[in-house]
């Protein structure tokens, strides 16, 4: 099957996530418990503002030599806390632009990845359940697998993480049925 038969469902099902997942983080709003307010926010934002990070990712108390962590003076700063990741974006309004069409390219990463699989492991003639299970399954790791690596190396709490995985389910089942709904006929 050559894959230029797969562009429709490629296109279409990564704009239709695209918009479920705005359904989803706008209109349902359960993503709203992901985050949690500092009790000292304004004191937290004051020191992180001293040393004037750059935006970046860092982790707090740095300490990436594991000979280092051998020192009890390092070994303290982990025991007495906090032990934080923390991500510096740039200072500003929120501008949902750029996220936002990041996001739609993941999305038609995520299809275009599918279609590559389904084409190599479904014909013309393949059966419609066959269709959203491959589909549906690709989707599913591609939309929630990183989710998982977020608890487990970066402390990110798991509740956070079933709600992505939530998520990865509706996207891969909208995939699927894209997929399914457009397969190209033989």
């Amino acid at each position: 099957m050559p894959f230029g038969s797969l562009w429709l469902p490629v296109v279409v099902s990564a704009v239709a996530v695209w918009l479920v997942s705005a359904i989803l983080h706008m209109a349902l709003r359960y993503h709203r418990a992901d985050y949690k307010k500092l009790a000292e926010e304004d004191a937290v934002a004051a020191a992180l503002g001293k040393g004037s990070p750059p935006p970046g990712y860092y982790v707090l108390p740095h300490c990436l030599d594991p000979a280092q962590m051998k020192k009890p003076e390092v070994q303290e700063k982990y025991k007495r806390g906090p032990v934080a990741f923390i991500a510096v974006v740039p200072s500003g309004l929120p501008n949902m632009g750029k996220p936002l069409a990041l996001w739609l390219l993941f999305c038609l990463l995520t299809s275009f990845v599918t279609a590559y699989v389904a084409r190599h492991t479904l014909g013309y003639d393949a059966a419609a359940l066959a269709i959203l299970r491959v589909t549906g399954t690709v989707a599913f790791v591609g939309y929630g697998f990183g989710a998982l690596q977020e608890s487990i190396w970066r402390g990110m709490p798991w509740s956070n993480t079933v709600r992505s995985v939530i998520d990865a389910l509706v996207y891969a089942l909208v995939t699927g049925l894209v997929f399914r709904w457009l397969w190209p006929a033989g």
